[in-house]
This record gives C-alpha cells, sequence and structure tokens, in this order.
C-alpha cells in the first residue's frame, strides 16, 4: 500500500482530524514564503527592523515598505486545490479544526469554519497608542496606493493584527489551538518548516496525546523523526491525491 493509501486510510478512521499549516500551503497561490532561498521573504532585510515589534515602533515606514508587496500579493490570492481539500475534509465531517500559520486568510476564503489563526490576520488593525481596533480594508487600500504610514484619528499609527517579532501569539487563539491537538486523533502538518516556535510545538501536543503525525512538506523539517509518515512534495498536489485515493477506497 502507498503512502498515500495509507495516510487515506487512517483520515478514514480518524473521529478528529486536526490541520496545522504553514506558508507552503499558500506559496501555490502565489504567496511567498519566509525561507526559501529563491523567493523568502527575509532576502535582503533585517527581520528585527522590518517585522518586530519593537522595528514598528521605532520606524513604521520599514515596516510598511517590507509588507506593501506582500499584502497586495495577499489580497489577490485566491485558495489553491490544498485549501479545497481541507474544506471537503470539514465538509465530509472528518477536519474538526485548521489551526495555521498564516495571515492570508485563505482557509476562511477556501470555506474552513473552524481555524485557529496563531500569527493573526489582515482583517483589523490596532493603534498602538490608544489601542482602538479598525477594520483593514480601508488600511490596506491606502498603504498599497500611497505607502505612507496609516495613522488612528489619535494621531498614533496603525498597526495590522499581525503578530510581529517580540509579540505574544493571541492567547485564546493559542489555548483554541492546544485544546484542538489535545483532542486530535490525526494531525496533519501541511507545508510548515516546524522551526518557529511556540506555534511548531502544537503538533508535538497532539502527538503526545496518541494522534497520528503526518507531515507534508516540499523538503524534510527538523520534526520528521517524531512522524507516522512524512510525504514530501507539493500540498496543492499531494492532498487532492489523499483525497482521491480516500474516495477510490469508499
Amino acid at each position: 500500500m502507498s503512502d498515500l493509501a495509507i495516510v487515506a486510510e487512517w483520515i478514514r478512521d480518524a473521529e478528529n482530524v486536526v490541520a496545522f499549516t504553514g506558508a507552503g500551503i499558500s506559496t501555490p497561490s502565489g504567496i511567498p514564503d519566509f525561507r526559501s532561498e529563491d523567493s523568502g521573504l527575509w532576502q535582503d532585510v533585517d527581520p528585527q527592523r522590518v517585522a518586530s515589534i519593537f522595528g514598528f515602533r521605532r520606524e513604521p515606514q520599514a515596516f510598511f515598505d517590507w509588507v506593501r508587496p506582500l499584502t497586495e500579493l495577499t489580497m489577490q490570492a485566491k485558495p489553491n486545490p490544498a485549501h479545497d481539500t481541507l474544506v471537503k475534509l470539514e465538509q465530509a465531517g472528518k477536519l474538526t479544526a485548521v489551526i495555521t500559520q498564516n495571515i492570508d486568510m485563505l482557509h476562511g476564503k477556501a470555506g474552513n469554519t473552524v481555524v485557529h489563526e496563531l500569527h493573526g490576520h489582515m482583517r483589523t488593525a490596532t493603534c498602538i497608542s490608544c489601542f482602538e481596533q479598525v477594520l483593514a480594508e480601508p488600511i490596506i487600500k491606502q498603504v498599497l496606493e500611497d505607502g505612507k504610514v496609516p495613522h488612528c484619528k489619535c494621531g498614533g499609527v496603525l498597526k495590522p493584527d499581525v503578530i510581529l517579532f517580540g509579540e505574544q501569539l493571541p492567547y485564546q487563539v493559542l489555548l483554541d489551538s492546544k485544546k484542538a491537538a489535545r483532542a486530535a486523533d490525526l494531525i496533519i502538518v501541511i507545508g510548515s518548516s516546524l522551526e518557529v516556535a511556540p506555534a511548531s510545538e502544537i503538533p508535538l501536543i497532539a502527538k503526545r496525546n496518541g494522534a497520528k503525525l503526518v507531515i507534508i512538506n516540499n523538503e524534510p523539517t527538523i520534526m520528521d523523526r517524531f512522524a507516522d509518515k512524512v510525504l514530501l512534495g507539493d500540498a496543492a498536489i499531494v492532498l487532492p491525491e489523499i483525497i482521491a485515493c480516500l474516495e477510490a477506497s469508499a
């Protein structure tokens, strides 16, 4: 039996499947990841300057200069077959939650209803002075048009509600993610290098609580040794192949 068929069998037998996703699930949608040598978003920049909360407070223009092209790609991106497959699994009553490191909101656009966004999202923004939260869409449009730092009515700088280096993960989202992981009997890691803590610890929480762990990624990860199955390849190809095996054995 092929590895694809084995994973399909595990999904068929599971009662509570959880997906844990990283940048690799969205690269087929045209959003670059952070670490690839040819397209990584950290090339030619200092992450602590452009993507830390300390850098943001000191030099917000550097953040918006860096994030502007990424934001444009994110707003234009559409869910790909990997996202669509997770929706099918939810609709089939198998997938109970998606835990994602991504800020692109593509899981929600695809149709998943339970999505824990560990690193935030771009639906809202918060003033770093008065902490008023506002809808991000008009702010994003402004930044894409003129590239200038957006400001709150109080004069403070508006920061998209994404998690930067030096910030804590959203408390309730982290709790909900850990709860989902503990309840899983199968967790599928998709497109994550599993190098960014504490998010990367969540698949191991599931594993320690008895879940099978499957990792789907273009390259090996540091946690492959803990996995029950490792499938190397493009998530937008591998996930639909697993579903095809699942449907063929029905």
